[in-house]
């Protein structure tokens, strides 16, 4: 096992021709994900993002990625507190989704107001009866485009016995049972 990390960039090809990002977001509405609550808390402040592009890196250590957009600058927070919890959400959490994607116009307070929530190491929220939790300290992050991706080592994790799972397909929630 090794913790090395390397970053190679390659030359941009002038004789490729790239796809809009309209023609991209239309491709990717057919691309299922799960649904996640990332959250953070620490010294600058606790903040909770729902989102699908989160996965596995490695298993050795274990590792997730996670992307969050950079035109909020609260999304900072994550880097500044230096943790994270990916909370995998069950079918039943379809309206924690909707609240922490902020279509509902909730304060972060209102948020984290309207489920149960601990923590496992970090002190990032952890949601009591998500799938799954997975407690990350910051390993090393960059900015691409319009994200922000995350690398975490997972130090702890948390899971429920749950009948469905949240997903995300053709911009609206589905539910998967398990």
């Amino acid at each position: 096992m090794s913790n090395h990390t390397t970053t190679y960039l390659m030359p941009k090809l002038q004789h490729i021709v790239t796809v809009s990002s309209q023609e991209y977001r239309d491709a990717m509405s057919h691309f299922a994900g799960a649904v996640h609550i990332v959250t953070t808390n620490g010294i600058k402040g606790r903040r909770g993002v729902t989102i699908s592009a989160c996965c596995s890196l490695s298993d050795d250590p274990p590792t997730l990625l996670v992307c969050l957009m950079r035109h909020n600058p609260k999304n900072q927070l994550f880097m500044e507190n230096g943790n994270f919890c990916v909370n995998s959400l069950a079918g039943k959490h379809r309206p924690l989704a909707d609240v922490f994607s902020r279509r509902c116009n909730s304060t972060e307070t209102e948020c984290f107001d309207i489920a149960q929530w601990g923590t496992l190491q970090t002190g990032a929220p952890s949601l009591s009866d998500a799938l799954a939790s997975f407690d990350c300290r910051l390993i090393c992050w960059h900015e691409h485009a319009t994200h922000y991706v995350l690398i975490g080592e997972v130090v702890a994790i948390n899971c429920n016995q749950e009948k469905e799972a949240l997903m995300y397909l053709n911009r609206g929630y589905h539910t998967l049972p398990l």
